[in-house]
């Protein structure tokens, strides 16, 4: 099939798929976006889908210029993600149906145009992953970690300035006051941010591949240094100024201020490793030149 990327035919085909779409997924596009609005964990979802958008909008005139080769397998992708969606409904299991939606875009992309144009979505089609929130089970797993990370990095940062320091688990005992690394403190919200900003930040920034993979993982680390750095802060500003230095508006405050810190550690990385490894200036030899011929 030689047809381009959009004609007659095709549209009708999209259009059809897309109301099909949404008519099937339409409680769960509603479940996403209240659990956008209500958890802060998750609030960068309202970022990743007009991001995706624009990242599979940046590639449209690749997309024009490429043969459309519809494949059959995209169709079992798809049946298998609308099976996913009818166990996750059945079982109650709402990743599940979440995962579906990615699942059903990405089969109807190969279905409808191919191998090259879902090479050339893949990017942005993966990246709508991030905007799913996390199983129950999962996050679980992953948080309580977290929080004994942070209260480690404090707990040591506060003994290295000489502050007595007293830690249970979570919890950090100063001679004045306890505090509690709550799942809020974990950093599970930062390092799904950063990691977030990372790749669209290489995205717009680098087009090596592996320069943006670098990015991507260097926002973990860095997203729980500086959260250990936040709870070491908020500590030292507890034991010197009291208790209420730990809630309130120098808590919401340092929280922004942290996150604001971690970008720029990422962004300062990504400096000294173009200052390392610059990228490749195309060049042209005298052969490769274009001739223009003028007449009189």
């Amino acid at each position: 099939m030689t047809a381009h990327f959009i004609n007659r035919r095709s549209t009708s085909m999209v259009v059809a798929i897309v109301a099909s779409f949404v008519f099937l997924y339409r409680d769960v596009l509603t479940k996403l976006v209240n659990d956008w609005w209500i958890d802060e964990n998750y609030s960068h979802g309202f970022v990743v889908l007009p991001a995706a958008l624009y990242f599979a909008w940046e590639k449209r005139d690749k997309l024009y210029a490429t043969a459309s080769r519809p494949s059959l397998f995209g169709l079992f992708i798809v049946a298998g993600s609308l099976g996913l969606l009818l166990a996750g409904i059945l079982g109650a299991e709402v990743f599940t149906t979440e995962l579906s939606l990615v699942g059903a875009i990405a089969g109807s992309v190969l279905f409808l145009f191919g191998w090259a144009h879902f090479r050339l979505l893949l990017f942005p089609i993966a990246f709508l992953l991030l905007m799913i929130p996390i199983p129950a089970i999962l996050f679980n797993q992953i948080t309580f970690p977290l929080q004994l990370i942070a209260s480690r990095f404090g707990e040591a940062a506060l003994m290295m300035l000489q502050i007595p320091v007293l830690r249970e688990g979570n919890i950090i005992h100063l001679a004045n006051t306890s505090l509690e690394v709550a799942e809020a403190c974990s950093g599970i919200r930062s390092l799904v941010s950063l990691l977030t900003l990372g790749l669209v930040y290489g995205y717009f920034t680098d087009s090596r591949n592996w320069m943006r993979t670098v990015l991507a993982i260097a926002a973990v680390p860095v997203a729980i240094i500086t959260n250990g750095l936040r709870v070491a802060g908020t500590g030292a500003a507890a034991h010197f100024i009291g208790a209420e230095a730990a809630e309130g508006f120098l808590h919401a405050f340092s929280g922004w201020l942290v996150f604001s810190s971690a970008f720029l550690i990422v962004f300062v990385l990504h400096r000294l490793l173009m200052w390392a490894f610059p990228p490749k200036v195309a060049t042209t030899t005298p052969d490769e030149k274009v001739l223009v011929h003028t007449t009189a």
